[in-house]
């Protein structure tokens, strides 16, 4: 039975430290985003990503991405990050926004699907962003569903598929934007929408002009 964390009305950010240190440690966490919620385990530790991978029931073809709560952070695992890729960060985090990078080797490859990059983002959201901080590492997270289905927004549906199966839950109440990251990858200087998410491609346009 995991454990359950009420924060719906609570400002008391220093109860994450529970839920941080099973992170830390290798269990597996479930936590709002400003855009959906996410299911998140320590992104250094390869066995926790695949437990994540084995209970959303994920294809390990397909990657995922790490949330981040600093720009040092950013640094410790990718490289050769461009000026056109650090205007994006400076530009939209925290915020809805992921980011490919080419990633450092500290990374496990099973997060990338054995790409040679990976998928960054920084949440505009208090408790994911204390949550990593008291963990000190990032969190490897995907949305909070099984493969396939809509992305979860609400603790109560979420945990009709994931009851049992996860080492903690933190209540925020229903997810502000309720729709995933606006993926961006830069090609030649140029940021390409991967997938459409919160953020609209007019403003991506803004920012290339």
């Amino acid at each position: 039975m995991q454990k359950y964390l009420n924060l719906k009305n609570e400002i008391d950010y220093t109860k994450l430290q529970e839920p941080a240190n099973i992170i830390k440690k290798g269990g597996i966490v479930i936590f709002p985003t400003e855009t959906v919620y996410g299911i998140g385990a320590n992104g250094f530790n390869e066995n926790a990503i695949k437990k994540v991978y084995e209970v959303k029931k994920r294809p390990l073809s397909n990657p995922i991405s790490l949330l981040v709560n600093s720009i040092d952070m950013i640094n410790e695992v990718a490289k050769d990050i461009t000026e056109e890729e650090y205007n994006l960060i400076k530009r939209f985090f925290p915020g809805p926004l992921t980011i490919i990078l080419k990633k450092k080797d500290i990374i496990p490859d099973v997060l990338t699907a054995n790409s040679d990059t990976v998928g960054i983002r920084m949440p505009a959201n208090e408790i994911a962003l204390k949550l990593i901080e008291y963990a000190g590492v990032p969190i490897a997270t995907p949305s909070a569903n099984i493969s396939g289905k809509p992305s979860g927004t609400d603790i109560t549906d979420i945990m009709k598929d994931f009851e049992g199966k996860v080492d903690y839950v933190i209540d925020d109440g229903p997810s502000k934007i309720g729709l995933a990251s606006t993926i961006v990858k830069v090609i030649d200087n140029v940021p390409h929408i991967l997938r459409q998410g919160s953020i609209p491609e007019n403003e991506i346009k803004k920012f290339i002009q």
